[in-house]
């Protein structure tokens, strides 16, 4: 059966609202400040939303000014940027985090399910990588030192290591007002309730196949 025009027009026109849908939604307007409801960001449509004249005018719902360092772990410490700390973010599809790296400090495994990362050193030197979907599960590996770039696509295993003995720090932009995390290591050991050990032990190797990694020997 011979396919119409019109019919050619309502399948192209699907494919383009399935990919708006899947990202941040474009501003109708200069900018849609978020609103704030229990401590929780509400966000609403630009198409919907009405924007209070106090809210519009208001310089605190376009800056945040906390992304100095921040106090050092033994792993890594992060000031995040997004429509939850700057209200005026909201329909922009941007923002920022700042991440502070302890020497031999680890950003473990994680994924930003609504975003694509792009990482910044600002000081010291990083071992960074990603994985690739399945069936490859590539991984795609870095060494940065400062004023590097690098680009952790959406949605994909990324990590980074401080390779070096002093501290280290990164700038991370992120193509959503609210990118959303999910450390891998947390979301499969610590869900709540508890994922079955069944299910564990059928796909976590055994101790025999594992092997320990120095921070060193990654630069080998």
């Amino acid at each position: 059966m011979k396919m119409t025009v019109n019919n050619v027009y309502i399948m192209l026109l699907a494919m383009a609202v399935s990919l708006a849908s899947a990202s941040d939604p474009s501003p109708l307007q200069d900018y849609c400040v978020a609103l704030n409801a229990s401590k929780a960001v509400v966000e609403k449509s630009a198409r919907t939303q009405s924007l209070q004249p106090q809210m519009i005018s208001s310089f605190r719902s376009f800056v945040f000014q906390e992304t100095h360092q921040t106090k050092l772990g033994r792993w890594v410490d992060g000031t995040p940027a997004n429509v939850a700390q700057i209200p005026g973010l909201n329909t922009l599809g941007v923002s920022l985090a700042r991440v502070d790296y302890a020497p031999y400090g680890l950003n473990p495994p994680h994924i930003h399910p609504s975003a694509t990362e792009i990482l910044t050193v600002l000081e010291g030197t990083l071992y960074v990588g990603f994985v690739t979907s399945n069936p490859e599960n590539r991984l795609i590996l870095k060494v940065l030192c400062k004023g590097d770039v690098y680009v952790f696509p959406q949605g994909l295993i990324h990590f980074q290591l401080n390779v070096g003995t002093t501290k280290a720090v990164a700038i991370a932009a992120l193509s959503s007002q609210n990118p959303g995390v999910i450390t891998i290591a947390k979301a499969v050991f610590g869900s709540k309730p508890a994922i079955s050990t069944d299910v564990l032990y059928k796909v976590l190797p055994s101790g025999q196949e594992c092997g320990a990694v120095s921070p060193v020997s990654v630069l080998d």
